[in-house]
């Protein structure tokens, strides 16, 4: 697998300025353009848009291109962030992963299904990396902001939020930034029933990371994310501190609730499931999101 912080920022944690440069594709969109300001006022250094019919022109004094192989061509980017409608997603991919894309971070929620699975093959064909779709991204706080997230919540630290919820991957950042604990990279892995990047592909990316001292792991109920992650943990007998919490807990079973793969059928995806599964992992729960500093300092010894 890539070393998604040697793609972020480079070797050895120092920042890499070749390697951080970004395209966003949809860049001229409604949402594109909002989030494209936001990044590049955060540091995100965006060196070049794709728009189909608009190469040629500019925005925010970034030169836009019609196709991702231009934009590569013009600035070696490896990173792109996608704003386009669902429909669009899987040949946008196409562009990217052809041009040579190793990154991207995919915003479009309630992408076809079948899209996304033909859009995955061609990624692990290609050795490249999908987050999302339905993603609000990734961010390392005050180095690097990849989509749509307030900044407010993240300041740098040394654990690692890895969530299946946009908003509470801002709230537990939030929480524990409040109580003196910062991130090291915080991973939305989208709320669409399939992920380029599961939870366990997540935590094997940043699980080694020498400045990393401990991860929060947020889940929600559907699917078995969580309960494959914990045995993953437990397999490799992870020795560094990781609390959790899992989100529907009340959530009536066979009804979805706000995220496409959240939903429980029967036992399967249910929160005790999960729970369970932690518990076993040696992972505390926690049963609302202002518990998690706590057991967070709990397992830290502070």
């Amino acid at each position: 697998m890539l070393d998604i912080f040697d793609i972020l920022i480079g070797k050895n944690y120092e920042p890499d300025y070749k390697n951080k440069s970004v395209i966003v594709q949809g860049i001229t969109g409604k949402f594109g353009s909002l989030h494209t300001r936001n990044m590049i006022s955060y540091g995100t250094n965006v060196v070049a848009g794709v728009t189909p019919g608009k190469g040629g022109t500019k925005f925010n004094n970034v030169n836009i291109y019609n196709t991702v192989s231009e934009a590569v061509k013009y600035t070696d980017s490896i990173i792109s962030v996608m704003f386009m409608p669902a429909k669009f997603f899987l040949e946008a991919v196409k562009d990217a992963i052809n041009a040579g894309i190793k990154l991207l971070i995919a915003i479009p929620e309630h992408v076809p299904i079948k899209d996304t699975m033909v859009a995955l093959e061609m990624a692990r064909q290609n050795n490249a990396i999908i987050i999302g779709p339905n993603t609000p991204g990734i961010i390392i706080p005050n180095v690097i902001k990849l989509g749509i997230m307030p900044t407010t919540p993240f300041k740098p630290g040394n654990i690692g939020i890895l969530s299946k919820s946009g908003t509470l991957m801002y709230e537990m950042s939030d929480k524990i930034s409040q109580h003196g604990f910062g991130q090291n990279i915080a991973i939305g892995i989208g709320g669409d029933p399939i992920n380029g990047t599961r939870l366990i592909d997540a935590f094997n990316m940043i699980k080694d990371n020498s400045k990393l001292e401990g991860i929060v792991i947020v889940g929600e109920i559907g699917g078995d994310a969580e309960e494959i992650l914990a045995q993953h943990i437990m397999d490799i007998n992870y020795k560094k501190p990781i609390v959790s919490y899992i989100a529907g807990r009340s959530a009536p079973k066979e009804k979805r609730m706000g995220h496409a793969g959240a939903i429980v059928y029967g036992e399967y995806g249910s929160a005790e499931s999960k729970i369970k599964m932690f518990n076993n992992a040696n992972i505390p729960v926690a049963k609302k999101p202002s518990e998690i500093p706590i057991l967070l300092a709990e397992r830290l010894k502070i």
